[in-house]
């Protein structure tokens, strides 16, 4: 029998029905359709997501693991010994493994993802393989304010915030900005982050790394419409939309959108919705950084910017912030 009694999770604010359906009726009700990218990972989207990092295209999931594993003792260094360590996006609590064995007696582990099923699978896991430390689980949408349990930061000296897999590149940078400061009142003075970035480079590797030849990418796309069609009643055609993604130059980003392949129209809980053929949704930007740009925009949000890590081809970072 495996013994939780290092397990929390009682602290849950998750996104409520009629949260998402506000959200959906805003971005296909708008002259520009767009669908927030957190609603790719229900249970479904969160294994594609596991799948696509295991494609041959996608460099940023292996670089960024090595990543971690050759500079391990350095971050644990930078971090510092009796840390509550929180993360954002925690998904299925993979990467953190490689701080979480590098740490100098962490004072605890706090997983903050949307997706309730995986993150309480995760965190049993996690309080499993860790028994000295405590291990919390927070379900909610961590692109907005939430609160810490309320014994995080009574035994530790310091909160760090970590933040892998160049999620912060699915934010404008402005809304980046507003979420590293965000970030800053959560953690506290003393306190850092731990933020992986992926790092501008030529188009051809990107776009790849979007368009995998399996088509795992295609249907971790599409899936946000199976997820409006299972939790909102939604009638959606996904053989009538096809995945699109490409690497806007001007803008930093990669584009991920899904493209209607004629004239139709949906219906999402009652709330119709029009299409004309070549019509897209808008569904996941991914802004890309050099090093200098990404550490210029957390200075602008109130960290101090410490140490960066990268590979040797310079394909992706991981940087160290203080408070």
């Amino acid at each position: 029998m495996i013994s939780l009694s290092n397990f929390d999770s009682a602290n849950e604010s998750f996104v409520t029905e009629n949260e998402f359906l506000a959200e959906v009726k805003l971005g296909l009700g708008g002259a520009v359709k767009s669908l927030p990218c957190k609603y790719f990972y229900d249970e479904v989207g969160s294994k594609l997501f596991d799948s696509i990092c295991e494609s041959p295209e996608y460099y940023p999931t292996r670089t960024e693991v090595k990543l971690m594993k050759d500079a391990a003792p350095e971050i644990a260094s930078a971090i510092g010994s009796n840390a509550d360590l929180i993360e954002y996006g925690s998904g299925a609590s993979r990467k953190v493994r490689y701080v979480l064995d590098a740490l100098e007696m962490p004072a605890s582990y706090v997983a903050v993802d949307i997706s309730r099923d995986l993150l309480m699978k995760a965190s049993r896991s996690v309080a499993q393989d860790y028994p000295g430390i405590s291990v919390h689980a927070v379900c909610a949408d961590f692109t907005k304010p939430f609160d810490l349990p309320k014994d995080v930061g009574i035994r530790s000296r310091r909160s760090v915030g970590y933040f892998p897999g160049s999620t912060i590149g699915n934010f404008t940078r402005p809304k980046a900005k507003e979420f590293l400061e965000v970030c800053v009142k959560t953690l506290g003075p003393g306190g850092g982050m731990l933020v992986g970035v992926d790092l501008k480079k030529d188009p051809i590797t990107l776009e790849a790394a979007y368009n995998d030849a399996a088509g795992v990418t295609k249907a971790f796309n599409l899936n946000i419409l199976s997820h409006i069609n299972r939790e909102l009643s939604g009638n959606f055609d996904l053989q009538a939309f096809g995945h699109v993604a490409f690497y806007n130059k001007e803008l930093g980003r990669i584009e991920m959108h899904l493209e209607s392949s004629k004239k139709q129209s949906v219906t999402v809980s009652g709330n119709k919705f029009y299409f004309e053929p070549g019509e897209r949704i808008h569904t996941e930007n991914s802004y890309k950084y050099d090093i200098d740009e990404f550490r210029t925009l957390a200075s602008s949000a109130g960290f101090i910017p410490s140490k960066v890590w990268t590979d040797s081809n310079e394909l992706f970072s991981v940087h160290f912030l203080r408070i």
